[in-house]
């Protein structure tokens, strides 16, 4: 038993960052610009891979706009056509692969037609797999300039092992999400302790590390920073747009989004091997003012951390509040 798991577990409510000496004199002058892969986006987020989160729609306008995107697996007869759309409108292509034989073919395909997407995820619930691992290796003979993420995964063993394998980034995470309930099933995974899992991850990794889930308010994006990761994966903050997928749904003079996990009952179509569930998220409005409030949320983050970048959050001290009521719950 490796002893890191000896460490306190905590998650974003238990931790608050400490402030340093401010350097700018206007919060607009910090940069929250991220590098991943060979492009640089706005901001470190990007909404999940989940068909109730993201569409083709908001695929476009996202790459249009400088932002990370990953396109679900759920319709992967539509993938290609995806690829060549997006290439065709001088964009970035970023889409979501399983472990199943088929697709094999499917990346076989890419290569035979040379439609070769610029960025792929390996989807897994389970990351740390030795049919993971057969898939990162496939895909990195077959398509070895693709910017290749894998998840998702929970423990340092795994990062170590993913990257070694060929992965250019892991997805730290199991089951925190808001619509998971893979603890609730199975007994394992991230939730509750999510951010000091991906702060033991982060100990082990040379390469990029996405946050996936737990994310509840705009501060936790800072604190995922400040533990490790380059980039975070949100899921029902994202969900509840104009733009997103999901069904508008009143009650009670209420507006509300549809918003479903990737293994609940609504996505496979069957009550088997469930860990998700659907649930309805507040209307927001259009996602670009969201998107726009976490960026001046970060460069808020970013003065008090005493910087300019994002950079400057990773070096702030942190205090455990573990068990103390949070401003917002008040």
């Amino acid at each position: 038993m490796s002893n890191y798991f000896s460490m306190e577990a905590f998650d974003y409510d238990d931790i608050q960052l400490v402030p340093n000496k401010g350097i700018i004199k206007s919060r607009r002058e910090a940069d929250t610009s991220v590098k991943f892969g060979n492009r640089t986006f706005k901001i470190p987020v990007v909404p999940a891979n989940m068909e109730s989160v993201i569409d083709d729609k908001l695929a476009v306008w996202l790459a249009q706009n400088d932002y990370y995107y990953v396109m679900h697996r759920f319709q992967p007869e539509k993938r290609i056509d995806f690829i060549k759309m997006m290439h065709e409108k001088g964009l970035f292509a970023s889409i979501s692969v399983g472990i199943k034989d088929s697709e094999y073919n499917f990346i076989d395909q890419l290569v035979a037609e040379d439609v070769k997407p610029e960025y792929i995820t390996i989807d897994v619930a389970h990351g740390h797999s030795v049919y993971v691992i057969k898939m990162i290796h496939y895909i990195k003979e077959k398509l070895p300039d693709a910017f290749l993420t894998v998840g998702n995964v929970a423990t340092p063993e795994a990062v170590r092992e993913l990257e070694n394998e060929g992965a250019d980034a892991t997805k730290v995470g199991i089951g925190p999400g808001r619509a998971c309930i893979t603890k609730l099933k199975t007994g394992f995974g991230t939730g509750g302790w999510q951010l000091a899992a991906l702060r033991m991850c982060s100990k082990v990794a040379s390469k990029p590390l996405i946050a996936d889930g737990g994310i509840r308010h705009n501060g936790d994006i800072a604190k995922s920073i400040r533990f490790g990761a380059t980039m975070v994966m949100i899921g029902s903050m994202l969900a509840g747009h104009k733009e997103s997928p999901g069904n508008v749904i009143k009650i009670d003079g209420k507006t509300y989004k549809q918003y479903w996990g990737s293994a609940s009952e609504v996505q496979k179509g069957a009550y088997r091997n469930v860990e998700g569930k659907q649930m309805l998220v507040p209307y927001r409005g259009s996602i670009k003012d969201t998107l726009d409030e976490m960026k001046q949320d970060l460069q808020s983050s970013i003065s008090y951390a005493g910087g300019r970048d994002l950079n400057a959050i990773k070096l702030v001290d942190y205090v455990i509040v573990k068990n103390t009521i949070m401003d917002g719950d008040k």
